[in-house]
């Protein structure tokens, strides 16, 4: 962790404009929120399409160069992806391997960079249950980041990445599998770096905020049940494939598990400013 509390620039692109005081631009909370997230949606313009892209696909913040780097340090985003899926070869292109003709400076600048994109991460923590339609709302940690994505073209880096997206499916799930990779899963796969230019977090907690008027009104108070119902993701037991042959669960992805589930309702609970003991919280190890 840096001595400092990091935070990317604000950009007019990347700026919180409404309820800006749930704003975030640290990178700490920036990138626990994408590294957290299971799926993140990654959206460019494809040339003369009427329409931006989206595309769901997994990634997880790091770095190549100092793979001990934590969290709220400077990091990369890393995505998983198809050799010759359209993000893929517009990447390509836009750094210049699989382009032709001339370009301007300022078009071969943007080039150098990378393809530009955006990238988004969300969890929602529970359903704000208020006394009023309007006040509806729910408890959500979401962030944003925007770059520019360049193929990862470096062996070394290559396998760093495939390890690191692995792991952020369930950790330290790499080491436990055939690797390295060989040959063909190699060629077949490719891995983009995202080059973070801005990013913001944007996140919601706590209990209803109805308006003064409701909250005094008695009836209403008597007749509408007003709350948080807290949202998480649990991990269920794990079931065995059709040809395993080990025994028992690796006592690696048990441990994940318990943890994961654990982490995630004590998230929900704390979002809706509730102490987790007060909430009769077990922990699942």
């Amino acid at each position: 962790m840096p001595s400092i509390d990091l935070e990317y620039p604000k950009q007019p692109y990347s700026k919180v404009n409404r309820y800006d005081s749930r704003a975030s631009y640290a990178l700490e909370t920036i990138h626990s929120i994408v590294n957290t997230c299971p799926i993140v949606h990654v959206s460019f313009t494809v040339p003369d399409s009427p329409f931006p892209t989206i595309l769901p696909m997994i990634g997880q913040m790091g770095s190549f160069e100092r793979p001990s780097a934590d969290t709220g340090d400077v990091l990369e985003l890393y995505l998983h992806g198809y050799v010759s899926s359209r993000i893929i070869n517009m990447s390509r292109k836009a750094n210049g391997s699989g382009g032709s003709g001339e370009s301007s400076p300022g078009e071969a600048a943007a080039a150098a960079e990378g393809l530009p994109i955006c990238v988004a991460a969300s969890h929602v923590d529970g359903l704000v249950l208020a006394l009023t339609p309007n006040s509806h709302s729910y408890n959500y940690r979401s962030a944003v980041l925007f770059g520019h994505a360049a193929l990862v073209t470096d062996v070394a880096e290559k396998l760093y990445a495939m390890e690191l997206i692995t792991d952020g499916v369930a950790r330290d799930r790499y080491r436990h599998t055939r690797v390295p990779p060989n040959a063909a899963e190699m060629q077949s796969t490719s891995v983009l770096r995202v080059r973070v230019a801005a990013g913001s977090a944007k996140v919601r907690s706590g209990m209803p905020s109805d308006d003064r008027a409701d909250r005094e009104d008695g009836a209403l108070l008597g007749r509408v049940w007003t709350g948080v119902v807290p949202i998480h993701y649990a991990l269920g037991e794990p079931l065995p494939g059709p040809y395993n042959r080990v025994d028992r669960v690796p006592a690696y992805l048990e441990e994940f598990r318990a943890e994961y589930n654990r982490d995630a309702r004590e998230a929900a609970l704390e979002a809706a400013a509730v102490p987790v003991k007060a909430a009769g919280a077990k922990r699942d190890d």
